[in-house]
């Protein structure tokens, strides 16, 4: 019989989800519960779940399902565990079902079913805490839920309103993990820009000196700890613009994430996207006057309910004239309780699914002909992982698991983690083959 507890852990969702199972899996090990490497080991077993889409939720089910039959006492938390009803439909045997981001009612279901060591090793903790990330990039989030109320989204009701972490509060995290080894801090929010907000931009304190909670504020802050930093989910909000020249000034990385989700004015009203095609290009062109290095990425819905050859065709003449460099497109899938639900007019799905296609279609030619231009350049890159054939590593524009990857062919005796510059020798559609410049460490 094991003395100490053991808990498996299943993260399944998005990277603010996995934050979320981060905060959890810290608060085990500092109460001396052990983590196990697989249900036939652990005690227990917690399921962190996504509940976004319809495939999410099958994806969760099927996780739950797979841990009562190899396990047979199991936790539920994360977005579908807002929807109890549907998880104790299913598997009306698990233990207990929480909402997302609810760590304090997770370890306390926890206790009820699995109570800690008498004397916990609270010295097992790392000062930044436990990670399911590689260790030289970790996820920073700087707040929970939206203000948003977009039409094919359950976010809100899944999470919340906006409620942002106080600056200081967000600094002194990301410090501990600079100061662990993280080499890339990636900000994540469901709203990056609107972080702060809700606080009316208070002013916190981080190492005895005054930082605004505010997106500009926080990044210029970050920028000074000498690590990447880059910006995910961010909304296009005017203020946005002054996160261009801390870009081009290095202070963070030129990278922008910003989900446009369409072109056509008539399904941004239906999708309650307050955003216009031409007011986004224009800005597109004064932004990279600004930062001539800036790498833009957004992603967007094929077959919204409503959506018309005409409307499709404005979303490709806008990714022509836009020529972002990266580019993700689903399809639409309706989601229980999302207002798009009851829009009339679907689209047939071979009528999305083909329109998915050509839009990925235009857009590969438009990323070969972008990263074309990078072939002979001196790059900086991160070192993720080294295999027999090199170094996989990723650049300034490439966030992890969602971009492209360099793929540096004389990078066998680098490091994960290593910060190296390279020479481009080949590109392709997303990814860039390079060689270590001969001065290199």
């Amino acid at each position: 019989m094991r003395d100490i507890p053991r808990v498996g852990f299943v993260s399944l969702g998005c990277p603010k989800a996995l934050v979320d199972s981060e905060h959890i899996l810290t608060r085990l090990r500092a109460e001396g519960y052990h983590v196990a490497p697989d249900y036939h080991s652990a005690d227990l077993v917690v399921v962190n779940t996504c509940g976004f889409i319809d495939a999410a939720v099958e994806e969760s089910l099927d996780a739950i399902g797979e841990a009562l039959a190899e396990n047979g006492r199991v936790i539920v938390t994360g977005c579908l565990g807002a929807k109890g009803d549907t998880v104790l439909a299913h598997h009306p045997q698990v233990l207990a079902v929480t909402g997302p981001h609810a760590a304090a009612e997770v370890m306390e279901h926890i206790h009820d079913h699995l109570p800690p060591p008498a004397d916990p090793y609270t010295s097992l903790i790392p000062p930044q805490g436990l990670k399911l990330t590689p260790r030289h990039y970790a996820y920073l989030k700087i707040s929970e839920g939206c203000n948003h109320r977009c039409t094919f989204c359950i976010i809100p009701g899944l999470r919340g309103d906006l409620v942002s972490r106080p600056a200081g509060e967000v600094l002194g995290e990301a410090e501990h993990l600079v100061a662990a080894g993280v080499r890339e801090l990636n900000v994540i929010s469901q709203d990056t820009s609107a972080y702060g907000l809700d606080l009316k931009y208070r002013t916190s304190f981080w190492n005895g000196r005054p930082v605004k909670t505010r997106i500009t504020e926080l990044a210029r802050a970050l920028g000074g700890l000498g690590a990447w930093v880059r910006l995910l989910y961010v909304y296009p909000y005017p203020h946005v613009d002054e996160l261009i020249p801390l870009m081009a000034e290095g202070h963070i990385l030129p990278y922008l994430d910003m989900p446009l989700q369409h072109a056509s004015p008539c399904i941004l009203r239906l999708m309650k996207r307050p955003a216009h095609a031409e007011n986004a290009l224009a800005r597109i062109r004064a932004w990279r006057e600004t930062c001539p290095g800036l790498t833009l990425r957004s992603t967007f819905i094929a077959g919204f309910p409503g959506e018309t050859e005409e409307d499709f065709r404005q979303l490709l003449e806008f990714l022509e004239a836009a020529e972002l460099d990266r580019v993700g497109c689903f399809t639409y899938s309706p989601v229980e309780g999302a207002a798009a639900n009851a829009l009339p007019d679907p689209v047939p799905e071979e009528v999305k699914a083909e329109r998915r296609d050509r839009l990925m279609e235009l857009q590969a030619g438009i990323s070969a002909r972008r990263l074309a231009r990078r072939l002979g350049q001196r790059i900086e890159v991160l070192v993720d992982a080294v295999t027999e054939d090199g170094a996989v590593a990723r650049n300034a524009a490439d966030a992890p698991e969602i971009d492209g990857v360099v793929l540096v062919e004389d990078g066998h005796g680098l490091e994960p983690g290593a910060r190296v510059e390279v020479t481009v020798t080949d590109t392709g559609e997303y990814d860039l083959w390079a060689r270590l410049d001969p001065d290199a460490a």
